[in-house]
Formats: C-alpha cells, sequence, structure tokens
C-alpha cells in the first residue's frame, strides 16, 4: 500500500490537529456541538496541541473573523472553492468558502422553511472531501498529525482518507448519534470514492448510504461524550439501529465527558447578566430572578422559578411536562420552557401556558444572552430527556447554582450526583435525578426539589455543591490530547 506523508516539521512536541465541524461557536451556534468545538481547541494548547478548525463559510462569517487570507483552492464536486485563514476569540480557523453550497437563506442544515436542504449530502460531502484534502497536505507550510471529526456532517472524510492512502490518523467523536448523515444510494456514484466502499462494511446502510456509518467503519478511534453513552449506544434501546455496526467497532470506542468553557460561562465574569456572583455571594442570583420574572412576564411571587432550556423535542422529553404543568403551578412555582424545535410539542406545551398567564410561559426562539439570563436567575433547570449523550446544560447549571433536575440517562447520569440523604449527609449532591420517560418519576423528581427549595438552608447548601463541581474542559482535554499521541504512537509503530 502506497501510503502519502503528509506529516511535516513541527517546533518542539507540538500536535497538529485539523478539527472538522459543521458549527463552531462564536461563529455559529445550533446546539452543543458548536460549544464543544469552540472550546476544545483552547483548552488543549496546555497540552502541546495546535487545532485548526475547518467549518463551512455560512453567509456573514468572513466578515466576524480577524486575519483572513486565502490559504488553498480547490474543486468539490464541479463547484469553485476556496479555504480562507483566520481567526476569532483565540481560535485558529479554516473557513470553507464555496457560495453554492453554503451561501443560503435558512441555517447551517435547514432551509427557512425548517426542511432540510436536498443537496445535504453533496455540502457534507465537500466539507469531507476538503477535509481529506488538507489531511493530504494541500496547505503550505502545515499539515495536520491527526484529524479530528465531528458527527455525521464530517464522517465521510474518514472514507476519502483511507481511500486515498492517506496516513494520518482518524479520531470521529459522535456527539448524537440520532442524527446519521442517511441518504438514497443514488447518491454514491457522486461521491468519488472506489465501489467497494458501498457495501455493508462501509457506506451502504439498510438500501442507502450513511455518512457516519463511514465514518465508524473507517476512523481509527471512536469517541462519544461520555463512557455511559459509549455504552448505551451498543445496546437495541439506544443504538439508533447502528448498535450492530459500533459492536464491531468495540475496541476502538470510548467515552470522554464534555467540559464546558469557563471563560464563557462564568458567573463571576458573565457579561450577559444583570448581577454577577460567586458561591460566596449567591444571594446577588435574587436580582437575576427578578430580571426573568420582568423579562419573561412571570408574575412575582416567592415561589421558584424552574426553567427549560432546550431543543423543544421528543429526545428532550419536553411533552413530558405538559400533563405536569397543573401540579407546578399548584406548588406557586413558575415555569419557562426556553428554546425551538418540533412544532406539534411546542403547540401542546402552549396549550397549557395559555391556561396559567404569568405562571407558564413557552419562548419560541434561541438568543445566547437569554440562555445565560435563565441559568443566572432560575432556581431550577429541567433536563427531561429521553437520552442525552452528554448534555452541556446541566454543566451549565452547575456553574451557575441552578439545581439540576435530570433524567438517568447518559452524561446526565454521570455529571450529577442525586440530592438523597446519604449523598447530602456526604455533601456531594448537586442535583436530581429520575427515571427517563416517566412523567410520574420526573413529577416526584420536581417535587423533592421544591420541598427542598422550601428549605433555605438545605437550599443554599445544595446550590453551593453544585457551584464547586468541576466540570472545565481541562481533564477532558488532558483526555483527548492522551488519544492523539496514541493515535501517532501507533501510527509510528506501524512505519516502523
Amino acid at each position: 500500500m502506497n501510503l502519502i506523508h503528509s506529516h511535516i516539521s513541527t517546533d518542539g512536541d507540538t500536535v497538529n490537529v485539523l478539527s472538522a465541524t459543521s458549527e463552531l461557536f462564536p461563529l455559529i451556534k445550533t446546539g452543543g456541538l458548536a460549544d464543544v468545538t469552540g472550546a476544545l481547541p483552547k483548552t488543549l494548547k496546555p497540552f502541546g496541541v495546535h487545532t485548526r478548525t475547518l467549518m463551512p463559510a455560512y453567509p456573514g462569517l468572513v466578515d466576524l473573523c480577524e486575519a483572513v487570507s486565502l490559504v488553498a483552492n480547490m474543486d468539490l464536486f464541479g463547484e469553485t472553492a476556496s479555504i480562507l485563514s483566520c481567526r476569532k476569540d483565540g481560535l485558529d480557523i479554516l473557513l470553507l468558502e464555496c457560495p453554492a453550497l453554503f451561501h443560503r437563506q435558512g441555517g447551517p442544515y435547514l432551509n427557512e422553511n425548517g426542511k432540510d436542504y436536498d443537496d445535504n449530502w453533496k455540502r457534507f460531502a465537500a466539507l469531507s472531501l476538503a477535509t481529506a484534502n488538507i489531511a493530504s497536505g494541500c496547505l503550505e507550510g502545515w499539515a495536520p498529525h491527526a484529524v479530528h471529526l465531528h458527527d455525521w456532517q464530517t464522517a465521510l472524510a474518514a472514507a476519502y482518507i483511507r481511500a486515498w492512502n492517506i496516513d494520518t490518523p482518524v479520531a470521529l467523536t459522535i456527539h448524537n448519534l440520532a442524527f446519521q448523515g442517511q441518504f438514497p444510494l443514488s447518491v454514491f456514484p457522486y461521491l468519488q470514492l472506489p465501489d467497494w466502499f458501498c457495501d455493508v462494511d462501509c457506506l451502504e446502510y439498510f438500501g442507502d448510504v450513511c455518512f457516519l456509518k463511514a465514518g465508524i467503519a473507517c476512523s481509527e478511534v471512536i469517541t462519544t461524550v461520555s463512557p455511559t453513552y459509549a455504552r448505551e449506544i451498543l445496546t437495541d434501546e439506544l443504538g439508533m439501529g447502528m448498535q450492530g455496526v459500533l459492536s464491531n467497532r468495540r475496541d476502538a470506542l470510548q467515552g470522554i465527558v464534555n467540559g464546558i468553557d469557563d471563560e464563557i460561562w462564568n458567573p463571576s465574569t458573565d457579561s450577559y447578566i444583570p448581577a454577577k456572583y460567586d458561591s460566596k455571594t449567591i444571594g446577588r442570583r435574587r436580582h437575576n430572578n427578578s430580571k426573568i420574572e420582568e423579562k419573561f412576564g412571570l408574575v412575582k411571587t416567592d415561589g421558584a422559578i424552574l426553567s427549560v432550556v432546550s431543543r423543544l423535542t421528543w429526545q428532550k422529553g419536553v411533552d413530558l411536562l405538559a400533563p405536569l404543568l397543573p401540579g407546578i403551578v399548584d406548588r406557586d412555582a413558575k415555569l419557562v420552557i426556553y428554546g425551538q424545535g418540533d412544532p406539534a410539542i411546542i403547540h401542546l406545551l402552549m396549550e397549557q401556558a395559555w391556561r396559567y398567564p404569568g405562571r407558564i410561559v413557552v419562548h419560541v426562539g434561541y438568543d445566547e444572552a437569554d440562555a445565560h439570563l435563565l441559568h443566572a436567575g432560575s432556581d431550577i433547570i429541567l433536563q427531561p430527556s429521553r437520552f442525552e449523550p452528554c448534555g452541556l446544560t446541566q454543566l451549565y447549571a452547575l456553574k451557575y447554582g441552578a439545581v439540576p433536575i435530570v433524567a438517568r440517562t447518559g452524561g446526565l447520569a454521570e455529571t450529577i450526583i442525586d440530592a438523597n440523604e446519604a449523598a447530602m449527609a456526604a455533601r456531594v449532591a448537586t442535583g436530581f435525578q429520575f427515571q427517563p420517560g416517566s412523567c410520574d418519576d420526573l413529577y416526584h423528581a420536581i417535587d423533592r426539589a421544591l420541598i427542598a427549595f422550601a428549605r433555605p438552608t438545605f437550599w443554599r447548601r445544595l446550590q453551593t455543591q453544585a457551584m464547586k463541581a468541576d466540570f472545565s474542559w481541562s481533564r477532558s482535554a488532558a483526555q483527548y490530547a492522551q488519544l492523539y499521541n496514541e493515535l501517532l504512537r501507533r501510527e509510528h509503530g506501524a512505519e516502523n
């Protein structure tokens, strides 16, 4: 086998990593993927890892960046494209400029009517093809020692890298197995891959092609965003039809819990919130509490403010709240449901909210400032997910002293310690857990939390314990740095 050796000498022991993603905070964000891909490169620097992040140049992104320069031109499935090098908030970014594919009126994945773009297969195959080109050394003066792919939108790059015999090792992170990049088999001839890639061991998937499956088959390492989720996706219940494929790569699969960027999510420095505070001045949260009441039209009472900051979808379990809303109001509590998602679920929740003006508010949309305020002023954050690979909302809640109520699944189960008697006695409890998918158990958890809220000393201790939990990126970044170095050791061992 003839390998393309793309590596160049580096200064000292620096490891160059190309991270490929469809979204990146602070440029564009639809969910936790952007937070992860935006935070991880910064926290990898102390471990000797230099990350350049490739992403599409959606409309307006070039204008948000600094030090923009053209570093490569390429043809992607007949479309003229270029790679622009730039910087934003300390991130080293490579923008894939291809107007025909990425200059759209809607969002990254959906058109203005909320439907998938018909050519999403081509758009993200192009992103994957550009990733492979960079891995092959198309940028003058820089080439990655390892490639880190994120979700199905970049997973096909692993197939191109293998097809071209590029020796750069590849890690694929599955942020949410529910999204797989499945398209009609008829697109395969346009993907510019050898015919043998379109078989059951690679791209073929129930008579279609599946980009994520190709990434799983062709990457050296597969990670998920929590160890629990890494185990769950091997089961029939949460494997999303991919459990057999993943079981075949079990030895390459591992889970690394996400962290949070505590330069952005820090209540003592957060510019989005009216009252800054820390665990010693937690009483100042009441000013943020009042701001939530004012902004969202809630009645001013001493009752707890509960919030949901989430995609409003079946996965996130927000529909489980609908039958519970009367009971929440009866407890003198108030609830803000904030996000966007499934119109049917939104209508279901709004029907209930209309019955309780000033007590239940459903706000459709997303704004980063609102998300920060809701974490900084809510007493309780609800996360009733039916499944949750990792979850970041509960980590933000911990940092801000908004006690989380979470389903016992995925990363939620790993990061929140239930406030049972033993955990409270040991001073390690940080929130409340319940059985996923159960309305009754969710209501029982809410009831437990509201009883605790009525005991100020108990509640303050729980908030303080939550705020002391450390879920910064340092520990997780160390694991990723170790993973990259292990990939390089394997590669050099194979070459020798």
